[in-house]
């Protein structure tokens, strides 16, 4: 019977373990999650910072761009469609390496005890300042998106979102 318990435990173990394998990856950086890396690796919006302009009916340029056929889009708005992500992928890259080297930073300063109320300031208000670049540069995406589109087409793709 002992055995047979034994047995059981090791083998709800071994499956909770190899289960959280994937969740509990590990980051470069110590102080981000591995999630969080990624995403600003990336240029993945975790925080949704794009929401008021997409509330307020000035939509993402990808989204636009992936109804292009059904919103009847002209080459034109393609391409300059196409390069407002380009450039939206560079700031939101540009900023998350960025905020990477800054946490690297403060972890290091922390670690090794080289740090002081001056340099605690420093580097907490440029996480600030990045945040502001990330989401100022969607905000600007979705903005040059609205302008592109005829009110038709916005219409349209607002209609096409509720489905």
């Amino acid at each position: 019977m002992k055995k047979n318990l034994l047995l059981i435990a090791l083998i709800i173990f071994c499956s909770k373990t190899f289960a959280q394998t994937d969740s509990l990856k590990h980051s470069p950086v110590r102080t981000l999650t591995d999630a969080q890396y990624t995403a600003w690796q990336n240029g993945t919006d975790l925080q949704n910072h794009a929401y008021v302009a997409e509330l307020n009916r000035y939509p993402q340029p990808d989204k636009v761009l992936k109804l292009k056929k059904e919103l009847d889009l002209s080459p034109i708005q393609i391409n300059k469609l196409n390069d407002i992500i380009k450039t939206l992928k560079l700031k939101k890259t540009e900023v998350g390496i960025s905020v990477i080297r800054n946490e690297r930073t403060l972890d290091s300063l922390f670690r090794t005890g080289r740090l002081d109320e001056g340099s605690i300031i420093f580097y907490g208000n440029r996480y600030g300042l990045y945040e502001g670049e990330y989401r100022t540069a969607l905000l600007i995406a979705c903005f040059n998106t609205r302008r592109l589109l005829s009110d038709q087409q916005l219409k349209k793709f607002e209609a096409l979102q509720k489905h």
